[in-house]
């Protein structure tokens, strides 16, 4: 169970990459008589259609303040294409680093950890030379210190490990297995803190962002931390080949958001026997009665690797089993929801997994509270929060639950500007739209908000958080309405008022029209931890047809846009876009219609 007192977890040990050149001298320039010297860690990870340069520097002379630029040369014809925590340009072989703007003062014993990906032909060899401030690497400090025009004899504070503030996200993200060699970034040194996104940016999925960045105008959105869906056993691994979701397992995604100096990192927990009991797109591997398995080579798995001490001061976030335990309140009209509900296998195994990954202080849970459009009532609402405090309680401590995330791989908008729940046209509440039908809720910041009060009321810790997924749920496009409609009639107001332009709340997969909401954001509203990128923007929902594939995705109508619909979305047409590939595959048209209709706008 988690300490929820401060307590520090295991010691810190680290892997060493493979180092190309170690132990490098370079001379810093400082003050007049100061004495100078560096040392500088240069690895490289290579993979099939480039590699990742890391760089650790650390200034073992005086304080440097005022700005530092390191150059050096390739000896081949590798080329940065991508650079973080420092600003890359190349001419030639020549490569030159100039510090960011949160780290320009470099104390005695201070680093700076800078990386890039790069591209390469032939042999990528390392660089053999490194200058900072135009003077060349020695080895140490030099006994007859260089002479350079004053900057500054004040001190610095700057730790060895310093990482930019939140507010300076990455321009990229390594796309490597191998742990780097200097220390983690700062962190919290397994100490449990009451919101993990706060103080700290954010690891993007490179896979994912290398895909983003390919896209016409991608680049300015490719380097948002996305959440890594680990939606099958093999994931954890990593595969190979693999059409959906990349191919680094999860130790590989952990080492490159140590390389990175990320402060957290999301992913889903997503394989429960029977999965997504009410859906066919995605249905998982594990048939309705092995929850062994899912517990001894999913959970074990992944919490034995979540719990590796190297990865202490990183802040581990975990999304618990999406569209899980509301599908045992609403839809036991199906006849797996009926069976998971009678074996109890959703629950014991979401149990079993808060407990395992619970038992490390810098690891947290959040669980999947569906979102405002499927449980907003309470016919729906209260009995789901009692069945996840059930599940917590069989966790062996309700703490095991950090929070709840909504609208995860959804489109509820976060708000509806243009009326809401106590709006009545003409005398008649917007309940009683076709729309809003009977809910409680029009949007999802007020659902969030208040689903985290009825927990604490029912028996969550009062220090529970909630995640809103706000992906997809930008509705910036050309029908996004500009003000509240004018019409007297409740059905026309709600639908020429809400910048929700689904055809109705039930339509979930790869919706036509949607758009990029808002960015991923710490604390952002009260009771709100964050809006994360749970669902990586371009992934698709599922297929538009049903598609042979390796991975158990099935076809569900409700992807193929010529399907009029079912009794869950009131028997409208699906709203979704055509040519899908299976869920998880990168879906070129839907992210870039994502892009075109983000709101706020790019």
């Amino acid at each position: 169970m988690r300490p929820r007192s401060p307590k520090l977890v295991r010691g810190l040990t680290v892997a060493s990459a493979i180092t190309l050149v170690s132990g490098l001298g370079i001379a810093v320039a400082t003050q007049a008589n100061a004495a100078a010297g560096c040392r500088v860690n240069y690895t490289a990870n290579s993979w099939s259609t480039g590699f990742t340069g890391s760089i650790a520097l650390t200034n073992l002379g005086d304080p440097i303040s005022g700005g530092w630029t390191l150059t050096f040369a390739f000896p081949g014809n590798q080329r940065v294409t991508q650079g973080w925590s420092a600003d890359f340009t190349q001419s030639g072989t020549t490569v030159t680093a100039k510090n960011p703007s949160w780290q320009t003062t470099l104390g005695t014993n201070a680093s700076a950890n800078i990386g890039f990906n790069g591209s390469y032909t032939g042999t990528n060899a390392a660089p053999t030379s490194f200058t900072l401030n135009g003077t060349v690497c020695t080895g140490s400090v030099p006994t007859t210190p260089t002479s350079v025009p004053p900057t500054s004899t004040r001190p610095t504070s700057v730790p060895p490990t310093s990482v930019p503030p939140t507010s300076v996200p990455p321009t990229s993200v390594p796309p490597t297995s191998a742990t780097p060699t200097t220390s983690v970034p700062p962190g919290d040194n397994g100490i449990s803190v009451d919101n993990p996104f706060e103080g700290v940016k954010g690891y993007v999925n490179q896979e994912w962002a290398a895909k983003a960045a390919a896209e016409p105008g991608g680049s300015r959105v490719s380097n948002n931390p996305t959440a890594v869906w680990l939606d099958r056993i093999a994931a954890i691994a990593g595969t190979s080949n693999s059409s959906s979701n990349g191919s680094m397992g999860l130790r590989d995604h952990l080492d490159a958001a140590l390389a990175q100096g990320a402060g957290y990192a999301q992913f889903v927990i997503y394989d429960l026997p029977g999965r997504d009991c009410s859906a066919l797109a995605s249905n998982g591997e594990l048939g309705t009665t092995e929850l062994a398995k899912y517990k001894s080579q999913y959970i074990d798995a992944i919490a034995a690797i979540e719990g590796d001490a190297k990865y202490r001061n990183l802040r581990i976030i975990n999304t618990v089993e999406i569209d899980s335990l509301p599908n045992l309140v609403t839809n036991t009209n199906v006849a797996k929801c009926a069976e998971m509900k009678s074996n109890g296998g959703y629950v014991d195994g979401i149990a079993y997994a808060l407990q395992k990954l619970g038992a490390y202080s810098n690891v947290y849970n959040y669980v999947d509270a569906a979102h405002h459009g499927w449980i907003g009532w309470d016919t729906n609402l209260q009995p789901t929060i009692d069945l996840m405090l059930t599940t917590a309680k069989k966790s062996g401590d309700v703490k095991n639950v950090d929070g709840f995330i909504t609208n995860t791989a959804n489109y509820s908008a976060l708000t509806e500007p243009f009326f809401n729940i106590n709006t009545t046209v003409g005398g008649t509440s917007v309940r009683q739209s076709k729309w809003v039908d009977w809910n409680f809720y029009v949007d999802e910041l007020a659902f969030a908000q208040a689903f985290r009060t009825k927990a604490v009321a029912s028996g969550f810790d009062s220090k529970i958080g909630m995640l809103i997924d706000t992906s997809r749920n930008g509705w910036g496009g050309a029908s996004r309405p500009a003000a509240a409609s004018t019409s007297t009639a409740v059905d026309q107001f709600v639908n020429g008022s809400r910048i929700d332009r689904r055809i109705h709340a039930g339509n979930w997969c790869n919706q036509a029209g949607a758009g990029l909401g808002e960015r991923p954001k710490a604390a952002p509203a009260a009771g709100i931890d964050a809006y994360v990128w749970v669902k990586p923007p371009g992934e698709s929902d599922g297929s538009s047809s049903l598609i042979e594939n390796s991975e158990g995705k099935g076809f569900d109508r409700m992807c193929d846009p010529t399907y009029t619909g079912n009794e869950r979305n009131g028997n409208s047409a699906t709203g979704a876009l055509a040519n899908a590939p299976i869920s998880g595959a990168w879906f070129s048209a839907q992210f870039r219609e994502l892009m075109a209709n983000a709101y706020p706008a790019l």
